[in-house]
């Protein structure tokens, strides 16, 4: 999937059987990419069976349906956690036969993973020697959704929590969307990149006649929310092409329908074939999040594209620097630090160090 997580989990993979590691991964199993997956890195892939639980989809739903099928939706999903709930009995179900393993580590989003884990973790190192959960976003402590979780998920929040040897996090911040007595078990561990494996030709840019940029991933109403944004580009009547790649496509049409074709929406694509594309703007265009629990992992894919970057801030639009950017003058862009730390050589290290801080074992080779 074109997700951050699936990346995390499919870098992992990769990188821990490149160290000469024996890696299983758990999941859904695809065998049309996943055999070739297995064959080409030495991984062995299990299968946690098919989803029944259908995604309640509003693309092309309108009037009293699409309100019913959202209120429907969110209903769901506040009271269930609905359709990722589904995740909890097949992880709990297929972890009942693994055993033996030097460390499991279980990724979120959808933190139902972690609940499934911990269903089945009866005592301790019956699956492995080490549980690191390892969390994109927190769960009840989000501040980034537009409603609040329901009272008693804090319940499955606090088991995985006080049975996992460790939850890592991308940024230090993050930390504080969990509750106090669990933050000791804390590491900050960032999202991992193979930088060798993109392959741009950087000397191949040239500059447009009319200012291109683009943006790719999700929209969060009140928090990644572009829609400020738009509205000022619109206001200035200028010509330019402003590309979008997003699955949150209803949350920008209206702005799209009266750009007279400045703005266009484009579906997601393969992550190398987007770096690509990325790659040839002028320019690319992050939204900071309204909360600094949490870091977008796009900005290493616009660093691996090689483009300046736009940062919006979530305080409200800098136009003059919306204005520069359009003139062709960078001087503003956003500024890298520590990128080396995204490399995912160093993030596996991190992860093999923390079965070193566990008193009695010893390092794993």
């Amino acid at each position: 999937m074109n997700s951050p997580r699936s990346f995390r989990t499919t870098e992992l993979v990769k990188e821990f059987a490149r160290q000469g590691h024996e890696v299983t991964l758990l999941t859904v199993k695809d065998d049309e990419h996943h055999i070739a997956f297995e064959d080409e890195y030495g991984v062995t892939i299990k299968d946690l069976g098919p989803l029944h639980f259908p995604e309640i989809i509003l693309n092309g739903e309108h009037g009293l349906s699409r309100l019913f099928k959202r209120i429907m939706r969110r209903g769901l999903l506040q009271l269930f956690e609905y359709p990722n709930i589904e995740l909890l009995f097949k992880v709990k179900h297929a972890l009942k036969t693994e055993s033996g393993y030097d460390m499991l580590i279980s990724i979120a989003v959808p933190h139902s993973i972690h609940w499934g884990v911990a269903k089945a973790m009866k005592g301790k190192g019956e699956v492995a020697d080490l549980w690191v959960a390892d969390c994109g976003d927190p769960y009840m402590g989000s501040k980034i959704d537009s409603y609040n979780k329901t009272f008693y998920f804090k319940y499955l929040e606090k088991e995985f929590c006080r049975k996992a040897d460790f939850i890592t996090v991308p940024v230090e911040d993050a930390k504080l969307g969990y509750y106090p007595e669990f933050r000791d078990k804390i590491e900050v561990i960032p999202q991992g990149f193979r930088f060798d494996e993109v392959e741009i030709d950087y000397s191949s840019y040239s500059k447009h006649e009319v200012p291109t940029f683009a943006y790719a991933g999700g929209f969060i109403p009140g928090g990644r929310d572009p829609r400020p944004f738009l509205d000022h580009l619109l206001s200035t009547d200028r010509d330019f092409k402003f590309i979008i790649y997003t699955k949150s496509s209803d949350m920008v049409k209206p702005w799209v329908e009266v750009s007279s074709g400045r703005i266009e929406i484009r579906d997601y694509i393969p992550r190398k074939e987007l770096l690509k594309i990325l790659s040839t703007m002028d320019f690319l265009v992050n939204f900071e999040n309204q909360s600094s629990l949490m870091v977008p992992s796009k900005l290493i894919d616009y660093y691996l594209a090689g483009r300046p970057v736009l940062n919006i801030s979530a305080n409200g639009i800098d136009n003059e620097k919306v204005g520069r950017f359009l003139d062709g003058n960078y001087e503003q862009k956003y500024k890298y630090n520590g990128v080396e730390r995204y490399r995912i050589e160093n993030v596996c290290s991190q992860f093999l160090k923390l079965y070193d801080k566990v008193e009695g074992h010893v390092s794993v080779k």
